[in-house]
C-alpha cells in the first residue's frame, strides 16, 4: 500500500526526521489561505502515488499567495502524466502546499528490502533529486549501502560511514546519524517496504530537512497497524485491483486484450507465458485461489469484464481443492449475468472435470473448450485476432 508525500511526511515527522511545515489543499481558496500562512515563497506540490510529479508539472515554486493560488488552480484537476503514471496520467485531487527553504545541497536516502541478501539495506547517494533507478544505471558507484541487521537494527558507526562517503562535515554528520536512526525506526514500526526521502536537502543554514518521502507499506500487514491502514486512498488505486481484494483474489491489470481467470500463482504465470508465447497479450494476473466459491467466480468474471480492453477470456482452471464443476456453473452464471459479449475459451482439469464439461456443453452460451493450456491459448489468442 501506498501513501501520498504529505502522509509520509507526517509518520516521518512523528519519528523525529525534520520536515518543512505544510497544509494539505483540495481547492485554490485553500492554497491561497495556506501560503498566506507559511511564508512568501511557498512550493505548491500535487499529491498522487507516482514520482517524476515536477516533471510533469505538479510542482511549482511561487511567490506570494496569489501565485501560489493560481498554480493550485492549474494543478488541482489536472491528469498528471509523469513516468511512473503511464500514458492516461492521474487526477490531481490535493496538493500540499509547503513553506519554502533555500537549498545548499541534495542527497537522496532510502530503505528496502534487498531479496538477494535478505537484509534490509540502508541506501545513501549525492545524486538526491535524481531517480535512484537513473543513478544505478549512470553512476552506480555513487549508491552508498549499509546493511541493516535483523536484530541490532542500524548501528551508528555504518550511519557514520555513510556520511563520510556522502563528504558531511561534522555537524551534519551529526545530523544525518539521528536521521537515518529515526528512517530505520520508521520502517521497522510501520511495517514499511520501502521509505525513501529524495531529495534529503541541506539548507542554507546547515540543516538536513526532508524535501519529498515516499512510504509503501506491506499489505499482509495491514491488519496490525490499522493507523496506517486508514490512510489508504481507494481514488490513487486500480478499481479492479480493489475490487479484486473484496474476494481475497490476487489481481494486477496489465495492458493486453486477454482476460485471465486461473487458480494457483504458478499456473497463472504459466497462463501468461503461454499466451504470449501463441502471440497474446494477458490483459491481467488473476488468481481466484484454491477454494473459490461460485460468487467469487461471478464475482471475478464482473472484475474481467469490467475492462474495455478485454476482446477475451480465458479461464484456466486445475480443480484439486477446488472442484471444476463449481468453477463452470460459475462461469456459466456469470457469463449469462454480464450478458457475455466476448469469446470464453474454458480448459478444466481435475476434481469433477467430466461433470464441469457437460455443465459446460449444456449451457445454451458460447463456450470454446480447451483440452490442453497450449489448445487453450490457441484458441483464446485466435479469437482476438478474428475481431482485429
Amino acid at each position: 500500500m501506498k501513501v501520498h508525500e504529505y502522509q509520509a511526511k507526517e509518520i516521518l515527522g512523528r519519528f523525529g526526521v525534520p520536515i518543512l511545515e505544510g497544509r494539505l489543499a483540495t481547492t485554490p481558496a485553500q492554497v491561497e489561505e495556506a501560503a498566506s500562512a507559511l511564508g512568501e515563497v511557498v512550493a505548491v506540490k500535487a499529491q498522487i502515488h507516482a514520482g517524476g510529479r515536477g516533471k510533469g508539472g505538479g510542482v511549482r515554486i511561487c511567490n506570494g499567495k496569489k501565485e501560489a493560488r493560481s498554480a493550485g488552480d492549474e494543478i488541482l484537476g489536472m491528469r498528471l502524466k509523469t513516468p511512473q503514471t503511464g500514458p492516461g496520467g492521474q487526477l490531481v485531487r490535493k496538493v500540499l502546499v509547503e513553506a519554502g527553504c533555500e537549498i545548499a545541497g541534495e542527497l537522496y536516502a532510502g530503505i528496502t528490502l534487498d531479496r538477494e541478501r535478505g537484509r534490509l539495506v540502508l541506501m545513501a547517494s549525492t545524486e538526491g533529486g535524481v531517480e535512484i533507478e537513473e543513478v544505478a544505471a549512470r553512476t552506480p558507484e555513487k549508491i552508498l549501502k549499509a546493511e541493516i541487521h535483523p536484530w541490532l537494527g542500524l548501528r551508528a558507526y555504518q550511519a557514520r560511514e555513510l556520511a563520510k562517503g556522502l563528504g558531511l562535515n561534522a555537524d551534519l554528520t551529526k545530523q544525518f546519524i539521528r536521521f537515518a536512526t529515526a528512517m530505520t525506526k520508521v520502517f521497522a514500526e510501520t511495517d514499511a517496504t520501502l521509505v525513501e526521502v529524495n531529495p534529503l536537502v541541506i539548507t542554507a543554514k546547515g540543516k538536513l530537512v526532508a524535501l519529498d518521502a515516499k512510504m509503501s507499506f506491506d499489505d499482509n500487514a495491514l491488519f496490525r497497524r490499522p493507523e496506517i491502514a486508514k490512510l489508504r486512498d481507494l481514488d490513487e488505486e486500480d478499481p479492479r485491483e480493489v475490487q479484486a481484494a473484496e474476494y481475497d483474489f490476487s489481481y494486477i491489470g496489465l495492458d493486453g486484450s486477454i482476460g485471465c481467470m486461473v487458480n494457483g500463482a504458478g499456473l497463472a504465470m504459466a497462463t501468461m507465458d503461454i499466451i504470449k508465447l501463441h502471440g497474446g497479450e494477458p490483459a491481467n494476473f488473476l488468481d481466484v485461489g484454491g477454494g473459490a466459491s461460485k460468487e467469487a467466480v461471478m464475482g471475478a468474471f464482473r472484475i474481467l469484464l469490467g475492462d474495455e480492453k478485454v476482446k477475451a477470456v480465458l479461464v484456466n482452471i486445475f480443480g484439486g481443492i477446488m472442484k471444476c464443476d463449481v468453477i463452470a456453473e460459475g462461469v456459466v452464471a456469470a457469463a449469462g449475468e454480464t450478458g457475455l459479449s466476448v469469446p470464453l475459451v474454458c480448459r478444466l482439469e481435475g476434481t469433477n472435470v467430466e461433470r464441469a464439461r457437460r455443465i459446460l456443453a449444456e449451457s445454451t452460451l458460447e463456450i470454446t473448450p480447451a483440452d490442453s493450456m497450449a489448445d487453450a491459448a490457441a484458441k483464446v489468442v485466435s479469437a482476438v485476432k478474428e475481431q482485429d
